[in-house]
């Protein structure tokens, strides 16, 4: 009989949820983007084209490397060592940022110092869901899966507190408490809001204890002097099997636009409401904190729903909530709530931005949790790393997409607004796809 985690072994697993999830909340999405479009460019259209180009090359760097590592990691055995380099990008990549001066005369350095922490994040991910399938029997682990989503969350909404209340300073100098930022950081030079570099670095640092203490390790394989091309040779064996296997290969095709679309609305929200609705920093991470609460509670729920209906019907119904968000986005402004002209100075728009970021934060966590134990449903168990891999390729393939797609269309267009309506079709075509796709994966036959 298969052994699996103990609930301390569970727990260390959900560590990295916990870990990580300020470096998507704090960083991606609502206080370092926007800080960095609107203080350290100081033009928010120009700051979202060099984010947009930045995103596109770190894509494409994943997108490569990715199931190429996932093949020989599955080739080598153990999955601590390759997560401990990983980590070791991120918490230095996100330190980084703390030199991101406001208007720098280059940005070159905190650019690529945002990269490494982000193929460091998305890299390590690889390696935490490929242990997904040990932690518990299959028809546990979407209540898993959502679980580490929903405890991500919460320390996501943790850190937004500490940011907001503590640390980032508005147009006025001060927090949310109306106080100037602790440990006497210069507010004039933005130092309480660059600070969420270090405080993501040393978060993610402190919290991934646990995980290399706790959760059990697959066993070492003897180490084949090929075992590097031997990594080669088994992932361009799947890659030629794919055609073959219909379902699997309609997920990763499916998952790759709707995943690529729902990074860019993490991606560019902040972005948007600083650009288009004039949002400080701090009225954009009471946004983040909203978000990050419906997350944590529906990646739970989700997670609940995956184990009794499945991931799929999660997956749909997620990603229809999202088209309308965007679609609700796309048609709103200062000046207008559903392309109909408003009053000056109604705050509409604001009770509507909340209201999406709620439901962003609530599809996109359900979305998230259950994707990765579709996955788990779909793939080999014996190459369950190289499977991930090989997800993260189909999500970062067309990473760029997204990002470029909001660039070009941002550019033609001279509008953030219409900038974010590519999208809608990513998603669309995500849904699609899906059509192919077994709830039970290679398992329904």
């Amino acid at each position: 009989m298969k052994q699996y985690a103990s609930k301390k072994g569970i727990w260390g697993w959900m560590s990295f949820d916990w870990a990580s999830q300020p470096f998507h909340t704090l960083l991606v999405t609502f206080i370092f983007a926007p800080y960095f479009t609107s203080a350290v460019i100081g033009d928010s259209l120009a700051g979202q084209q060099a984010w947009a180009t930045m995103l596109t090359i770190t894509g494409i760097f994943i997108a490569v490397l990715a199931p190429m590592l996932g093949s020989i990691a599955d080739n080598s055995g153990p999955r601590k060592p390759w997560i401990l380099v990983f980590s070791v990008m991120i918490a230095v990549g996100s330190f980084g940022l703390w030199w991101a001066v406001p208007n720098m005369s280059s940005i070159t350095l905190i650019l690529i110092s945002f990269g490494i922490a982000l193929i460091g994040v998305e890299f390590a991910a690889i390696f935490i869901n490929a242990m997904l399938p040990e932690l518990g029997p299959k028809e546990d682990l979407g209540r898993i899966s959502g679980s580490g989503w929903a405890f991500g969350y919460w320390g996501g909404v943790l850190a937004l507190f500490i940011m907001l209340l503590l640390l980032a300073e508005n147009d006025e100098g001060v927090t949310l408490l109306g106080t100037a930022p602790i440990f006497g950081l210069d507010a004039g030079m933005r130092e309480g809001t660059r600070s969420v570099g270090p405080l993501s670095a040393i978060w993610y640092v402190l919290f991934m204890v646990p995980f290399f203490l706790w959760t059990p390790d697959v066993k070492k394989k003897p180490l084949e002097k090929d075992f590097l091309s031997k990594g080669f040779t088994d992932l361009i064996a799947t890659l030629k099997s794919l055609p073959g296997q219909t379902s699997l290969s309609a997920y990763l095709l499916s998952s790759m636009f709707y995943r690529d679309a729902l990074n860019g609305l993490f991606a560019f929200g902040g972005i948007y409401a600083s650009g288009v609705l004039n949002w400080s920093i701090t009225q954009i991470g009471v946004f983040g904190i909203v978000a990050a609460i419906t997350g944590a509670i529906f990646a739970w729920v989700g997670g609940h729903a995956d184990k009794k209906f499945g991931p799929k019907p999660v997956i749909v119904f997620s990603a229809v909530a999202l088209i309308l968000v965007v679609s609700a986005i796309a048609t709103t402004s200062r000046e207008m709530l559903f392309l109909q002209p408003i009053a000056e100075g109604s705050s509409a728009p604001d009770i509507l931005f909340y209201i999406c970021g709620a439901i962003i934060g609530g599809a996109g966590g359900a979305m998230q949790a259950a994707s990765r134990t579709m996955l788990v449903r779909q793939a080999n168990p014996e190459r369950m790393t190289e499977a991930f891999g090989l997800y993260a390729l189909s999500g970062k393939a067309t990473a760029f997409l997204a990002p470029a797609a909001i660039l070009m269309a941002t550019t033609m267009t001279g509008s953030q607004r219409l900038g974010m309506t590519p999208l809608i079709g990513l998603f669309v075509i995500g849904l699609i796809l899906l059509i192919w796709v077994k709830p039970e994966g290679a398992n329904a036959d």
